[in-house]
């Protein structure tokens, strides 16, 4: 039997975890929100703390639980109102939890092994570019990813009330982490310990209770129809659940020089010398049902949602070099420590979210630029500009703007779409993806095979947006490209109706 573990212990390691995290993205404290934050997860927040809707009113309801809203809105009501400090420090805290709880696993499924595995997993997932980029954006992966795996950890030390309460809180954070709770339940059932599965009928009653307050407020036990349409529906065409479930292996085993941690996982698996018994049993088969479930559900297919299983995959890594010899296992951890930290920086050949990466902050600068231009405007003048931007200039609480402009909003930049729309007075065109000279939808058949299981259409050129303003534009930034990618950097344009007077 292992010794008892004081509560010091784990106190220590979280302040240095937290230590590390939150120095790492001391430069990022003040970043304006960006995409799904601006989009749901903040005006959601917002009112719940300005008004005391759980269901959102100035944001599209949809299945999310409200469990992040409510510790965001606590946060802020406890420090006096609503800033982005306030949202990325509580972020940065979960974060550093989910460093904690990924270390005290890492701990207990490498029990027995050589070395020390756990350092080398931890330090793997705090420099992975997912969880680098999501420690610190208001999304509810993170937090669902940490109460996922601490319940895990207890359920393998057999507190199994303890398990089920925090897949209870997972559940409340994300939807989707119902995945946790039903496959731990039928491992009990498969040992035939049926009294205590009932433990975790209680987050399906608290998701279930969650579905029918929805459902009540909205007529939708989603939500809303188009969320339950892109969401449930659009990945079960075989075509486009099998891209899904490749791109969910390729992130999770080859992308950001995984390939190396695969290549010592599958060593010591072909050996038999460590992926033995029950917890690793349980451990690949949450893998393997988070990973199914994630390819099924959610149109987007967003890396971020592979955050409960990431840190499982860097503790299966780290195992399997305990049984390299030194140097080889030196040199294979090093390099794939520097190509995860190199992923921050280097643009791959494929279009990709530009929360993955370094890309992100880029883009935010963008939005700063336009913003300062805006401001200087006339108030009663109409910007037209496509999401997440026309989100951005709407509402000065997402750091960008001092007040909310009048937005002509065009759902995206494909000609048809900048034709359909009401002239606006100022027009903003910029880079929404990243899609470099290398990349793979230049290739015909890759572009036609979006083209037709996607909808995947060339947005506007600025060449093109001249002759709509008949002139060029007013304004023109840039960022330079990432490395690996000779062109394809982001950009942004500001566009005048020349009948509009401006100031």
């Amino acid at each position: 039997m292992t010794a008892a573990v004081r509560w010091q212990t784990y106190a220590f390691f979280f302040a240095a975890f937290a230590a590390m995290v939150v120095a790492s993205h001391v430069q990022f404290l003040d970043l304006p929100y960006f995409w799904d934050e601006l989009g749901q997860y903040i005006p959601a927040s917002l009112d719940l703390y300005q008004h005391g809707a759980w269901i959102p009113t100035s944001t599209r309801p949809n299945v999310h639980p409200p469990g992040l809203m409510a510790v965001l809105a606590g946060a802020w009501a406890a420090t006096g109102g609503p800033t982005i400090l306030v949202t990325r420090l509580v972020m940065l805290l979960f974060a550093s939890g989910l460093a904690l709880v990924s270390f005290m696993l890492a701990i207990e499924l490498t029990q027995g092994l050589s070395g020390t595995p756990g350092f080398p997993a931890i330090v793997l997932l705090l420099v992975s570019p997912i969880f680098y980029m999501q420690a610190a954006m208001a999304h509810l992966d993170l937090p669902a990813a940490l109460f996922s795996l601490l319940a895990l950890y207890w359920f393998l030390k057999e507190r199994i009330p303890a398990a089920a309460l925090a897949c209870t809180a997972a559940v409340l954070m994300k939807e989707t982490a119902i995945v946790f709770p039903l496959v731990m339940a039928a491992f009990l059932w498969r040992e035939k310990r049926q009294r205590e599965m009932v433990w975790f009928a209680i987050p399906a009653l608290a998701l279930g209770a969650w579905l029918l307050v929805l459902a009540r407020a909205t007529g939708h036990w989603l939500g809303n129809a188009e969320f339950s349409a892109y969401n449930l529906g659009y990945n079960l065409h075989p075509v486009r659940f099998g891209v899904a479930l490749l791109r969910r292996l390729y992130t999770l085993l080859l992308a950001d020089f995984h390939w190396l941690g695969t290549a010592a996982m599958l060593t010591a698996w072909w050996r038999r010398e460590v992926f033995a018994g029950r917890a690793w049993a349980l451990a690949a088969t949450l893998v393997g049902a988070n990973v199914l479930a994630v390819s099924v559900l959610g149109g987007a297919v967003l890396e971020r949602y592979l955050l409960p299983v990431l840190p499982l995959f860097y503790i299966a890594v780290a195992a399997g070099w305990s049984r390299w010899p030194r140097w080889p296992r030196w040199t294979s951890q090093a390099a794939m420590t520097v190509g995860l930290a190199a992923g921050l920086y280097v643009q791959p050949p494929y279009p990709y979210p530009l929360e993955n990466s370094l890309a992100m902050i880029d883009q935010i600068r963008l939005y700063q630029l336009a913003a300062g231009v805006v401001n200087g405007l006339k108030p009663e003048l109409a910007v037209g500009t496509a999401w997440p931007l026309s989100d951005a200039l709407r509402r000065p609480e997402f750091g960008y703007v001092r007040r909310g402009r009048q937005i002509v909003e065009c759902p995206d930049f494909r000609v048809k779409s900048v034709l359909a729309m009401p002239r606006p007075d100022v027009f903003v065109l910029y880079s929404r993806t990243l899609n470099p000279e290398n990349s793979w939808l230049r290739v015909p058949v890759v572009r036609k095979l979006w083209e037709r299981f996607y909808g995947y259409e060339l947005e506007l050129e600025p060449l093109g947006a001249q002759k709509f303003f008949g002139g060029p534009s007013l304004v023109r930034w840039e960022r330079p490209p990432a490395w690996g990618a000779p062109t394809g950097g982001q950009w942004l344009e500001i566009y005048l109706n020349r009948s509009a007077r401006i100031y």
